[in-house]
Formats: structure tokens, C-alpha cells, sequence
């Protein structure tokens, strides 16, 4: 029993500076990215590692510090943690953290999330970052208003297929709309014919027109592909 406690009062402290010492080097690799810095990330990173970007594109040791090159002139950004968590494993430690990146593009302000997951290793009493795999947070689009007479336009009801339905209604000046039968949610407009439903920023609804200018169909787009549903008299 005393042993037992004995390695539960050491296990705090201890993974508490695993996880000071980790995050001190994740911030230090996050730095060195505007910059374009690849000597810190090359003593970092393992000779066997991965880096998987934003973007999807799988790259090695090699490909990834070739990736690495200055903002371009008018470009000027930082990328900070704003949580960290860590689980060590013996010699290894599984990371996950999230980012918010804040950038300057020729004197306009963007701002972007991320969120982070990371196999570090312990080589020779040192920690080295094994593989890292960066997933962008998508954020809701800002809302624009849409007049009363162009809400209208929307309502209806709208088929998939022949035992799956959606249903558009107007509702105390904004839209509403969920599959037949479900709950119904207030429909955001992004634009004019593309709508979003709040705390879903990979969906949209792409509302399509015939040559009359009468909506016929939306596509419901994700990732780029689309469920078509046609409008119904």
C-alpha cells in the first residue's frame, strides 16, 4: 500500500513536467514556423518522423523541413497554444494540443484554429517528436440578412429519395428547416441560395434555380460532394 501511494503522489508532478516540458518545445516549433525556422525543427524531430499538414499531405523528415520557408513579403502571423494535454506511455508520450493562429495578410486580420495530435519518443534522454498530424477547426461563416420576400422563396419541401424529406419553413422572420419529422433548426444564410446551420461549418445548402429564377433543388454540400434534393410542388 505505501509503495502504491508513494507512486501516485510521484505521478502528478511528474506528468505535470512531462507536460511543461513538451508544451515549452511544441510552443518553441510553433514559432519557428513564420519565420521559416527548419534548424529547431530539424534537432526536434526524429530521422524517422511524419508530418501530416492541414491540408492532408502525408510528408517525411525530409519533405516537411523542405516545406518550411518564411511568410511571404506583407505576411505576418503566430500560432499559440490555448490547450495542452499529454499521456505518457514509458518512453513515449502521446500529445494532443489546440492552436489559434492570428495572422496579418497585407493589413487584414485572420484568424484560424487547429488542433493537434503527436507521438513524441525519449532518444538518449531527450524527447523527440515522432509524428505530428495537424486538423484545421472549421468555424461557422459570418451571417448575412436575407429580406422577408427572398425567405420565402426558400420554403418547401424537398426529396432525396422516396422515404427521405426536408422541410424549409419560414418562421418569426428567418428560415427553419430539418428532415421530415426530425427537429427543426434556424437556417443561417452565408450568402444569397447558400445557407449553414450554426455549429455545423462543413455543411452547406446550395439552394439551385431554374431559368425563371424558381428555386428547383439544393444541394447539401460537404467536402465538396453533394446530396441532391429536388423541390416538391
Amino acid at each position: 500500500m505505501i509503495t502504491l501511494l508513494l507512486t501516485l503522489a510521484m505521478a502528478g508532478p511528474a506528468a505535470d513536467s512531462l507536460e511543461t516540458t513538451l508544451r515549452a518545445k511544441d510552443q518553441a516549433l510553433l514559432d519557428a514556423i513564420a519565420p521559416g525556422d527548419r534548424a529547431l525543427w530539424e534537432r526536434t524531430l526524429t530521422k524517422d518522423a511524419v508530418y501530416v499538414d492541414e491540408n492532408g499531405t502525408i510528408m517525411d523528415r525530409q519533405a516537411f523541413l523542405a516545406s518550411l520557408v518564411p511568410l511571404p513579403h506583407g505576411v505576418t502571423g503566430s500560432i499559440a497554444i490555448t490547450d495542452y494535454r499529454v499521456q505518457a506511455h514509458g518512453d513515449s508520450a502521446f500529445v494532443i494540443h489546440r492552436d489559434e493562429e492570428r495572422e496579418s495578410f497585407h493589413g487584414q486580420a485572420l484568424l484560424a484554429h487547429y488542433l493537434m495530435t503527436e507521438s513524441w519518443r525519449r532518444e538518449a534522454g531527450e524527447w523527440k517528436l515522432a509524428s505530428a498530424h495537424v486538423y484545421v477547426v472549421n468555424d461557422d461563416p459570418p451571417a448575412v440578412a436575407l429580406p422577408a420576400a427572398r425567405l420565402a422563396e426558400y420554403a418547401g419541401r424537398y426529396e432525396a429519395a422516396p422515404d427521405l424529406h426536408y422541410v424549409v419553413r419560414v418562421g418569426d422572420g428567418r428560415l427553419m428547416g430539418g428532415t421530415e419529422g426530425g427537429t427543426m433548426q434556424p437556417l443561417l444564410a452565408e450568402t444569397a441560395d447558400v445557407l449553414f446551420l450554426k455549429g455545423q461549418p462543413r455543411k452547406r445548402f446550395v439552394f439551385q434555380r431554374d431559368g425563371q429564377g424558381r428555386i428547383v433543388a439544393f444541394a447539401m454540400r460537404r467536402e465538396g460532394h453533394d446530396v441532391r434534393w429536388m423541390k416538391l410542388p
